[in-house]
C-alpha cells in the first residue's frame, strides 16, 4: 500500500510544462501525449462551453491540439500552455459557430432556432436539482452571441479574470467587462421564465 510520502515522490518527479515542451519539440510523442493528458480537460470545458455537447465540440477540442502540435516551434511561452490552448480552442469554437450559423440561415428559421427555450421547461415552484441546473444554464449560454459566449465561458465557467479574458480574446478590458454584463443580463431574461421560481 502506498502512503503520502510515495505519493510526494511521484508528484516531484512529474515533469514541467517547459520539460514537456521541450520533449515534444524533438519528436518525443510521449511528451506531448502527457501535454495533451494535462490539459484535455481545461479545453474540453472551453469547447463544451462555447459549443454544447456535440460533435463540434469533439472536433473543435481535436482541432486546438492538433493546431498546438503544429505550432510546438512558434510557440515562445509568453502566455501559459493553458492560455495558449484555451485561445486556440475559444478561435476553434468561434469557426464552429460561424459555420453553423451560416447553415442556419440556410436553412432553420431563427424562431425554430429558439423554439426549445420559449417554453417553461419546470411549472413555477417545482424544484430542479444542481445537474438540471447547470444543464439550463449551458443551454441558454448557447442563446449568446459567439462574442458574448466567449466572454462568459472564460470569466464565469473557465474562472479566468477580466484582464486574461481580454488577453486571451484580444480586446480591451472595458469590452469584455460591458460584454460580460450584457451577456449576464440576457442570460437571465432567458432563465427566469425557464426555472419559473424554482
Amino acid at each position: 500500500m502506498q502512503g503520502p510520502t510515495s505519493e510526494r515522490k511521484r508528484a516531484e518527479v512529474q515533469p514541467t510544462d517547459e520539460e514537456l515542451l521541450d520533449g515534444a519539440r524533438r519528436g518525443d510523442d510521449s511528451a506531448f501525449r502527457q501535454l495533451v493528458e494535462r490539459y484535455e480537460g481545461r479545453v474540453a470545458a472551453t469547447v463544451i462551453g462555447m459549443l454544447g455537447n456535440t460533435e463540434e465540440a469533439e472536433d473543435a477540442g481535436q482541432e486546438t491540439f492538433i493546431r498546438f502540435y503544429r505550432s510546438l516551434d512558434r510557440f515562445r511561452g509568453e502566455s501559459s500552455i493553458a492560455t495558449y490552448l484555451t485561445r486556440i480552442a475559444i478561435n476553434q469554437s468561434l469557426d464552429a459557430i460561424k459555420r453553423r450559423q451560416r447553415w442556419t440561415k440556410r436553412f432553420v428559421s431563427r424562431d425554430e432556432e429558439e423554439v426549445m427555450l420559449t417554453q417553461p421547461v419546470h411549472d413555477a415552484g417545482e424544484e430542479i436539482d444542481a445537474r438540471e441546473r447547470a444543464e439550463l444554464v449551458r443551454t441558454a449560454i448557447q442563446t449568446l452571441k459567439a462574442d458574448h459566449r466567449s466572454v462568459v465561458v472564460l470569466r464565469m465557467i473557465e474562472g479566468y479574470s477580466t484582464r486574461e479574458t481580454a488577453e486571451i480574446l484580444g480586446l480591451p478590458v472595458g469590452t469584455v467587462t460591458s460584454r460580460l454584463s450584457r451577456a449576464l443580463d440576457k442570460l437571465e431574461a432567458v432563465l427566469d421564465p425557464l426555472v419559473g421560481e424554482a
